[in-house]
């Protein structure tokens, strides 16, 4: 691998590619059990307090809050997809600086050989 500080832009595209190879499914979002009331008369767990528990992925869409409900069977996979998502954002966080630092030294490189 290439030391960061010798990067190209290409490079960059190529570590994130592989970086993020394993990475699908991603998800953004919040995994959240929610427990709420049912519209049945004298149910006995909303009487009890108890209530009826289920999942919800929430997030954003078209800059609005967004609710899905997710069944408790796939869960686990919802989780490991929003743990993808982190990661993935993660690496665009570390992504950029490298990225931009490459295409510096690219136009430093032109202004150069262009004697100016």
């Amino acid at each position: 691998m290439k030391h960061v500080d010798s990067e190209s832009p290409s490079d960059v595209a190529h570590w994130l590619q592989g970086a993020s190879t394993d990475l699908w499914p991603a998800l953004l979002g919040s995994l959240s059990l929610r427990r709420s009331r049912c519209i049945r008369k004298n149910c006995p767990a909303c009487r009890s307090g108890e209530q009826h528990q289920s999942y919800v992925l929430y997030g954003r869409a078209n800059g609005r809050r967004v609710a899905v409900y997710v069944p408790e069977e796939l869960v686990p996979e919802v989780q490991r997809s929003l743990d993808n998502g982190r990661a993935l954002q993660d690496l665009l966080h570390q992504a950029a600086p490298r990225y931009i630092k490459a295409l510096k030294r690219v136009r430093a490189a032109t202004k150069k050989s262009d004697g100016g």
